[in-house]
């Protein structure tokens, strides 16, 4: 290409001197030579990162050492509190204290357990129709605590003593009561039994 070149700038026989932008002889660049370029470039960037994510990693550890430093620090200042407290401590007076809490706990529990059939009287007595009137009355438990009743009573008629068994179930507290061997006197008047089960806050102890 180079002597057709010359040829041409040259046609007059004479030999013509050649522009100084213009190379008397190249080299042509080879496909590995740009290959070595890219992988030189690619594992300097590859290089750079590595070098980043290192330096990252280390300031990671720094601040993981410094915070377990200050946490040991709070940890052994707070350690010598609680000796320097326990120190102060009375055994007589902790010894005290743990009697004083059993006690209270013993207290709570008897009373939590303590059965008061005053609130059961107080009712009979609020939603009782004053026509109907007991003339027995037993109160039990059952092997699990359950607390019922049942006994025998007069009322001065049968309304008196429907009237009885809509006040029970209106109320809640005293609960499946069952009216039987019901007779008519000759004064009209109603004898009845009566079984039912009590509420159990109905019974229970309150100051």
């Amino acid at each position: 290409m180079l002597r057709a070149f010359l040829a041409r700038v040259s046609y007059t026989g004479e030999e013509m001197d050649l522009p100084p932008t213009i190379p008397t002889s190249f080299v042509p660049q080879t496909a590995s030579v740009s290959a070595r370029r890219f992988r030189s470039d690619f594992s300097g960037a590859f290089a750079l990162f590595a070098y980043g994510v290192l330096g990252l990693v280390f300031l990671l550890a720094l601040g993981v050492f410094a915070y377990d430093q200050i946490l040991a620090n709070q940890q052994g200042s707070k350690d010598a509190a609680l000796s320097k407290a326990e120190a102060a401590i009375d055994p007589t007076t902790a010894t005290d204290f743990v009697r004083l809490r059993d006690r209270l706990n013993s207290a709570t529990t008897l009373l939590t357990n303590h059965v008061a059939f005053s609130g059961f009287f107080t009712l009979l007595e609020t939603i009782l129709p004053t026509t109907v009137r007991f003339t027995t009355l037993h109160l039990s438990f059952d092997s699990a605590g359950n607390a019922s009743f049942d006994g025998s009573g007069i009322a001065r008629s049968f309304n008196a003593l429907a009237a009885t068994s809509a006040a029970f179930a209106a109320d809640g507290r005293i609960k499946d009561a069952i009216f039987s061997n019901i007779v008519i006197n000759k004064d009209n008047s109603v004898s009845f039994s009566i079984s039912a089960s009590l509420d159990p806050k109905l019974i229970a102890f309150s100051p």
